[in-house]
């Protein structure tokens, strides 16, 4: 058995001329290379047009471009009309859910989740997000499948796989502080879905995570693969980081009143009280047992 085992990056089923999306990558002209508020803005104000669709999503995820004063980004489109009811989420909301991640990512200052808005499209009213360029050999090193009892150096157990045939691994994550960062994150906003697929690798060292619309219910739904630092202390810097957001989530502060048009009131108090809980416990979460820790699938 070979490991690490790779994580299957991402394919877009091409309805017009896409130039190198179709292998899984996105590209990113003018916009990127500004300010975010630049980004930002193209995004939100610039045209849509609908060039392919994200095969394995769940939902409909849509890839496009957008365009504004010659500036021109790839990136996804989620429309609400898209979205596959759950029973444990309301209907129409998903979109909402994304948008709020990306709020909390960057009061956070990690800036782990691409830039995003809410906005009308082709297909009415979604989360529009920019594609980012990944680097799938950087992916390698992230998740793995090994033989053994141990992880081995630079990396933390997971739990095992089975892997067919009768046969187990062990699931790891490298043990590697982008990924620490985002552990936190995905706590903070009570993620109950972080696969390996949501890990985009950069080619200058960054990370991105995507896919948070099952995100911040009041209910501990924390559902990841990064449970490596299960009641490890936090470190300083996770520490500030949430100090921060604690401050943001003051009642009439801006943060506050941005998530209350995202989520209900009580969804807001239930992030303010897990921002409290990491704060005074000062350890990452562990599992609580009452619902599955691991998604599945784990991609």
């Amino acid at each position: 058995m070979s490991a690490p085992e790779r994580i299957p990056a991402r394919s877009v089923t091409a309805t017009g001329p896409v130039s190198g999306a179709e292998a899984g990558t996105g590209s990113v002209s003018g916009a990127g290379t500004g300010s975010a508020a630049g980004t930002v803005a193209l995004l939100t104000e610039g045209e849509l047009t609908v060039r392919g669709r994200v095969r394995e999503a769940s939902n409909a995820v849509l890839f496009c471009t957008v365009a504004r004063d010659g500036e021109e980004a790839h990136c996804v489109y989620k429309p609400v009309a898209g979205e596959r009811p759950l029973w444990d989420f309301p209907d129409g909301n998903l979109a909402q859910r994304e948008m709020a991640a990306y709020e909390l990512s960057e009061a956070t200052g990690w800036g782990l989740v691409p830039p995003t808005v809410l906005r009308d499209g082709p297909y009415g009213r979604g989360m529009v997000q920019l594609w980012v360029d990944t680097a799938p050999a950087d992916g390698d090193g992230l998740l793995a499948l090994v033989e053994g009892e141990e992880p081995g150096a630079g990396w933390k157990a997971v739990g095992f796989a089975d892997v067919g045939e009768g046969r187990t691994a062990l699931l790891v994550h490298a043990d590697d502080e982008r990924l620490r960062r985002l552990a936190v994150l995905d706590a903070v906003i009570n993620n109950g879905d972080r696969k390996g697929g949501h890990l985009l690798p950069t080619g200058d060292g960054g990370l991105y995570a995507i896919d948070h619309g099952v995100s911040f219910h009041t209910d501990d739904k924390l559902r990841t693969l990064l449970w490596g630092w299960a009641g490890e202390p936090l470190t300083a810097d996770a520490r500030e980081a949430l100090g921060s957001v604690a401050a943001s989530l003051t009642e009439g502060a801006p943060l506050t009143t941005r998530l209350a048009e995202l989520l209900t009131a009580a969804e807001v108090a239930a992030l303010r009280t897990r921002v409290g809980t990491l704060l005074e416990r000062g350890t990452h979460p562990v599992p609580s047992g009452e619902w599955p820790a691991i998604p599945w699938p784990p991609v």
